[in-house]
């Protein structure tokens, strides 16, 4: 595991524009994970106003709210057109449907369509209590994409972000952890105090449900940018 230790969360956003700039010039970025939220809006940024060559690589999101209609403002699709999508060419975009009629098969759909593919890289966050894509605390580390149930403090933290009076969802259809795992490269951001205890966490070495980011221990390749002293 590597930390790349940086002052903010712009210094961040050029990390990883070089870790990506440099799996692409050695062909070795052909699928990519994506995730959403403030942390991920400047590094699409710095993509869009670079010369990066996105048209052979395939993405996948990490996750999407269910209920919510893709147009939706607080959709994690809208996320995606509004600042990477509508501005840079991909091979293909998969997304979630949250309005599926039948969530688990569509969650199915798209965790075959994931080992299909596979993953050449992973961009992660992580939640205060230490969660990956909407795998809560108590997620067992075997879990593929499935519908996950939110964390109180994950509405709290993430209902901030809801534009206009569109209650947030309790539920949400999510990659697993195992889904994750599967991804040759692991790059996570973690920006600001309230990503301490999670960091920390993972420092201390001990693997744990309660703490999903833990899991991270188990892959060979994960690199953590941050701006916090640890």
């Amino acid at each position: 595991m590597k930390f790349i230790k940086v002052d903010n969360a712009e210094q961040g956003s050029e990390a990883t524009f070089q870790i990506i700039k440099e799996e692409l010039e050695k062909d070795r970025l052909h699928t990519i994970g994506l995730a959403t939220g403030n942390t991920m809006v400047p590094v699409y940024e710095k993509w869009v106003n670079s010369d990066l060559d996105f048209s052979n690589v395939t993405t996948f999101n990490l996750d999407e709210y269910v209920g919510i209609s893709a147009d939706s403002p607080n959709s994690y699709a809208y996320f995606m057109h509004e600042h990477l999508f509508d501005k840079k060419q991909f091979k293909e975009t998969f997304l979630l449907n949250g309005l599926a009629e039948n969530l688990e098969e569509e969650c199915k759909r798209y965790e075959d369509l994931l080992e299909e593919h596979g993953l050449d890289l992973q961009l992660l966050g992580v939640g205060e209590n230490g969660h990956i894509a909407f795998n809560e605390p108590g997620t067992s580390f075997d879990s593929v994409t499935h519908v996950a149930k939110l964390a109180e403090s994950t509405l709290n933290v993430n209902s901030q972000l809801f534009a206009n009076d569109e209650k947030i969802p309790d539920t949400a259809l999510s990659l697993g952890i195992s889904s994750i795992l599967r991804a040759k490269k692991i790059v996570l951001l973690a920006f600001g105090e309230r990503k301490r205890a999670a960091l920390e966490k993972l420092l201390e070495g001990h693997v744990t449900t309660e703490w999903p980011i833990t899991k991270l221990l188990h892959h060979g390749d994960v690199t953590i940018i941050t701006d916090l002293e640890l």
